[in-house]
């Protein structure tokens, strides 16, 4: 390390405080330029610019502080982690090679020119030795990108890839699976945990300008790289930008969960995901059970989470096709004329009877609830202060809600 009374100094201040000192500012300037300038960088929306593009920058002018006030160019070691990260990500996100390469050049230019912008004649050794730095910089953290960005791609574009893909879509349909696992040069497990995910749309594919296929590429590409992280081993598994499937080996079902959360918070959208455990010739029929549980906990609002059959075991039943279910729909035909009434039993059902709480969801008065429930039981002849009606009264909204002409629609 360079003592202080030898550090590069420019216009009476030390450069490599000065940069420690205001790296982020910098970093936050450069990254605005880089959105008005660089056209890939244009395509990205204002918070992955701020946010994610913005951090990796700062930690680049971290890192060159170092070498400023060591003298020496950075270790490629030292390159290795957020920067060489970045790189990849980039490459799995569908930029182009030449706007990442382009954002360092300019970067390390317009930190160059705010370096020297007070220069005097005197400072002319240490401007020259500061030049050196950068343009090695511009070298070493180049190369690293670069080489990183390629080998994504290399990877991305790979036949083991390619073969890893051939071997899912051989379990999703069903077929012989000796030959693609050998090909893939896979060990199939004993029994797998298959995730059927669901992905919502992240807010930078509806933001204007925003390159939404961009956008939409890279939460696909964060979700691989944390299915990755999280199993320690090349995952089976065909993701796209709505959702897709993921199978885990083993059955550990907490794990899994975890797996989800974290699907979520790398894509930075909610996922919801059903869980069905499998031997490897059951997969596809665990894949179309998973869609059903998927589908069931979209139709009944139960929200973004992880859902095994348990969770919605009682819908999965009642929406099979029987002899019972048209009578269990007509139950409750005589409100059909009534919508008013049918949305106020269901929703006093789902919050547990609460008169109150069903008012304020409703915005109606706590009477008006107690009106249209008396009015219900009146016509249908169902009270669901009678723990039997309840039961009834459920699984009769159940069947409706899944009915479409009179039949209950099947569960893809």
């Amino acid at each position: 390390m360079t003592d202080d009374n030898e550090a590069l100094t420019i216009g009476g201040r030390v450069l490599y405080q000065r940069l420690f000192a205001e790296r982020r500012r910098m970093a936050r300037r450069l990254v605005e330029r880089f959105g008005r300038e660089i056209g890939a960088y244009q395509r990205l929306s204002s918070a992955e610019l701020l946010d994610t593009i913005a951090a990796v920058t700062e930690e680049n002018l971290r890192i060159f502080a170092e070498s400023v006030r060591d003298r020496a160019a950075p270790s490629p070691g030292e390159l290795v982690g957020p920067i060489t990260v970045s790189a990849a990500r980039r490459a799995g996100e569908g930029m182009a090679l030449d706007g990442v390469m382009g954002a360092y050049s300019m970067g390390m230019l317009e930190t160059w020119r705010a370096m020297v912008a007070d220069a005097r004649p005197e400072d002319l050794d240490h401007v020259l030795a500061f030049t050196e730095l950068v343009l090695g910089y511009i070298h070493g953290a180049g190369t690293a990108s670069a080489a990183a960005y390629l080998e994504e791609r290399r990877r991305l574009d790979s036949g083991e890839q390619q073969r890893r893909h051939t071997l899912v879509s051989a379990l999703l349909r069903g077929d012989p699976l000796e030959e693609p696992a050998r090909r893939a040069g896979v060990r199939l497990a004993p029994r797998y945990l298959v995730l059927r995910l669901a992905f919502a749309a992240h807010e930078d594919e509806t933001e204007p300008g925003v390159d939404a296929t961009m956008a939409a590429q890279r939460k696909v590409h964060r979700a691989e790289q944390e299915l990755a992280a999280a199993v320690g081993e090349p995952v089976l598994s065909l993701l796209d930008t709505t959702g897709g499937t993921a199978l885990l080996a083993g059955e550990d079902w907490s794990a899994a969960e975890a797996v989800v959360d974290g699907l979520s918070r790398a894509a930075g959208v909610e996922v919801t995901a059903a869980g069905v455990a499998a031997e490897p010739p059951g997969v596809a029929e665990a894949v179309r059970q998973g869609g059903e549980i998927l589908e069931l906990a979209s139709v009944f609002g139960r929200g973004p989470g992880f859902y095994r059959l348990a969770d919605v075991v009682l819908e999965y039943q009642l929406t099979r096709p029987t002899a019972a279910s048209g009578a269990l729909r007509a139950l409750l035909a005589p409100l059909d004329e009534h919508p008013d009434l049918l949305v106020t039993l269901e929703t006093y059902l789902r919050l547990g009877l609460n008169r109150r709480q069903t008012a304020v969801r409703l915005h109606v008065h706590p009477n008006t609830v107690d009106y249209r429930v008396r009015k219900a039981v009146a016509l249908t002849a169902l009270d669901p202060a009678d723990p039997a009606h309840l039961q009834l009264i459920g699984a009769a909204l159940v069947i409706r809600r899944m009915t479409v002409g009179g039949r209950v629609r099947p569960v893809r």
